[in-house]
């Protein structure tokens, strides 16, 4: 799944947040490193996610 992120340059390096997913951030020294440090945020919020909602929780496809 692709999910859309926004990446902002900050005095220590890049703060990235992922705007569909509330309360799902990262950051890094880097671009690459923020880039890299999101995807394992999102990875783990979806987890969690899963295992709250159990039986709950869909996936559903959304045309571009």
């Amino acid at each position: 799944m692709k999910y859309p992120v926004a990446l902002m340059p900050t005095e220590e390096g890049y703060s990235v947040s992922c705007p569909g997913l509330p309360g799902c951030w990262s950051q890094g020294a880097t671009e690459e490193e923020a880039l890299t440090n999101i995807q394992d945020a999102i990875r783990e919020y979806l987890e969690v996610a899963r295992q709250l909602a159990g039986e709950n929780l869909r996936e559903v496809e959304i045309p571009a």
